[in-house]
C-alpha cells in the first residue's frame, strides 16, 4: 500500500474484537518503535506490553479509554538517557516517545489492526500499577487489536483545514490565531 493511501486510511479503533494479535505481529509493531528515530540515537522509549488479563485489569484501573482492546502497549521514555537540549535543558523523551508511538500506530494499520492513541490516563496509577521506576515517564498508550465489524472512523476523522490554513512559507508574517473548525462551534 502507498504510504500516503495507509495513513489516510488508518483511523483510532475504539472497538475490538475478541480475536488475539498473533506475536508475529507483535514483533512487527515493536521493531518499528524499535528504528523509529530518536534525538541524538539515545532511544531512551521503553515499551510495556500489556497482554495478560491481570495486567489488562491493572490497565482498566489507570484509564477509561482502555476500549477492551486484547493486547495494549504502554510507550515510556528513561529520563535518565534522554536528550536534553543544551541551552533549555527540554528534555526530548516526549517528543522520542511520540515518534515511536506514530511509527508503531502506523504499522499496526499496515498490519490489519486498530488502534488509538491515549494520553488520557493518570501517570501517578501507571506508575504504582505497573511498578515502574521513578525515571520511566509515561507518555502514551495504544490498545492494540482486530477492529470489531461495526468499527468506523469518527465523523471528525475526514475533516481537515485546508493546507493554506496550516502551511507557510519563509515566514508566519500576517497569521492570526483562528478557530478550530473540528472542534469549535
Amino acid at each position: 500500500m502507498d504510504f500516503l493511501e495507509l495513513v489516510k486510511k488508518r483511523y483510532s479503533v475504539r472497538k475490538f474484537s475478541d480475536k488475539k494479535v498473533e506475536q508475529s505481529k507483535l514483533d512487527l509493531i515493536l521493531e518499528a518503535g524499535r528504528v523509529a528515530p530518536t534525538a541524538v540515537n539515545y532511544q531512551p522509549q521503553r515499551m510495556l506490553v500489556i497482554e495478560n488479563e491481570e495486567s489488562l485489569s491493572k490497565l482498566k484501573e489507570c484509564t477509561p479509554y482502555h476500549f477492551n482492546a486484547p493486547l495494549a502497549i504502554l510507550i515510556c521514555y528513561d529520563s535518565s538517557v534522554s536528550w536534553k537540549r543544551h541551552y533549555d535543558k527540554k528534555d526530548m523523551g516526549d517528543v522520542d516517545s511520540s515518534i515511536v508511538t506514530t511509527q508503531m500506530m502506523l504499522e499496526i494499520a499496515n498490519l490489519g489492526l486498530g488502534t488509538t492513541w491515549v494520553g488520557h490516563f493518570s501517570p501517578e496509577l501507571i506508575k504504582e500499577k505497573f511498578n515502574l521506576p521513578e525515571y520511566l515517564v509515561p507518555v502514551a498508550l495504544l490498545p492494540i487489536g482486530y477492529p470489531s465489524e461495526d468499527s468506523v472512523p469518527n465523523k471528525l476523522h475526514n475533516i481537515r483545514h485546508d493546507i493554506q490554513e496550516t502551511v507557510f512559507f519563509n515566514s508566519f508574517e500576517g497569521i492570526k490565531p483562528g478557530k478550530n473548525k473540528t472542534t469549535d462551534h
